[in-house]
């Protein structure tokens, strides 16, 4: 697998085969994460869909070619976390840490986390540490351009004191997602792992991510999106460029256009806050107490 950084944009008609491959992908059954599952099984990957509503997924997967299977994954509750990763008993080339929630009221997973850190950050986090051993090649977090004007409060990350925000929660949940990678690459480097860390984002694609708005957010984003935004096909292109081609650890990936939004995938960069190693290193060993779940390579 070669990179494309060149002149001529990569394409999904770039992407290299796939055959022989096994990829997991979260939130799988709809938005990105069906589209990054369909280009891949095109390829000749076999996709684990890692998926909260199975039914939908199935029947989504009834119209993909190539190999698919889907599997239930809850990454709001760590007891299906954990029996999603007891299930896998084979290699996997490749995870791909797609699903998430945005924009939604102030609530809990099962396990107490403020929903967008506890399924965005802690569920990935936990499937990432517990599915290591079996990864031979990459693992790939969606991030978000929302994290570049987010903070971290390691003291009160699951909005138990702060006055709630949902697009504050989002934006720490995504810059989490930054600092998780920053810190596995570095732990995997560590640990003289040939297995790769890498991050990207969509930019402005058109997914379900949104739902959540008021109406009249709803309509805004609607107006806008209709200027700014690209298909969901196109927003899966930064995430299968991180997941093929040959990259420097810890890269991020991203659309090349006028402030991220759309276009061709290319590096991009991040904010000094996601670039921080000990705030890394501090969100990792505060996830790792939360999770219950440990770097798990000597």
């Amino acid at each position: 697998m070669t990179s494309s950084l060149g002149t001529a944009p990569w394409t999904v008609e770039d992407l290299p085969p796939q055959a022989g491959r096994t990829v997991i992908i979260t939130g799988a059954g709809s938005g990105l994460g069906l589209e990054t599952t369909r280009a891949l099984a095109v390829a000749g990957a076999h996709v684990v869909m890692a998926v909260r509503d199975v039914p939908r997924a199935r029947q989504a997967a009834a119209h993909l070619p190539g190999a698919t299977e889907v599997r239930h994954l809850d990454l709001a509750d760590l007891a299906s976390v954990r029996a999603f990763a007891a299930s896998v008993d084979h290699p996997v080339d490749t995870l791909i840490n797609n699903a998430g929630v945005a924009n939604v009221p102030l609530g809990r997973t099962r396990d107490g986390f403020e929903t967008h850190f506890g399924t965005n950050h802690l569920g990935h986090f936990a499937l990432t540490n517990l599915l290591l051993p079996q990864i031979t090649d990459r693992v790939v977090t969606i991030a978000s351009n929302a994290h570049k004007s987010a903070s971290l409060d390691l003291s009160d990350p699951n909005w138990e004191r702060r006055p709630y925000r949902s697009a504050a929660a989002y934006g720490q949940s995504k810059l989490a997602n930054l600092l998780f990678t920053l810190e596995l690459q570095r732990r995997l480097t560590q640990a003289g792992s040939t297995v790769r860390a890498h991050a990207a984002h969509p930019g402005a694609a058109t997914t379900g991510l949104n739902r959540h708005l008021g109406p009249v957010m709803k309509l805004v984003a609607a107006t806008v999106g209709r200027l700014i935004m690209q298909s969901e096909t196109d927003g899966a292109l930064p995430i299968l460029f991180a997941a093929t081609q040959d990259l420097d650890g810890a890269s991020y990936v991203g659309p090349d256009g006028r402030g991220e939004q759309r276009g061709r995938p290319t590096l991009v960069p991040r904010s000094a806050t996601a670039q921080d190693p000990s705030l890394a290193a501090e969100l990792w060993d505060l996830s790792e107490r939360l999770t219950g779940t440990v770097f798990p390579l000597a």
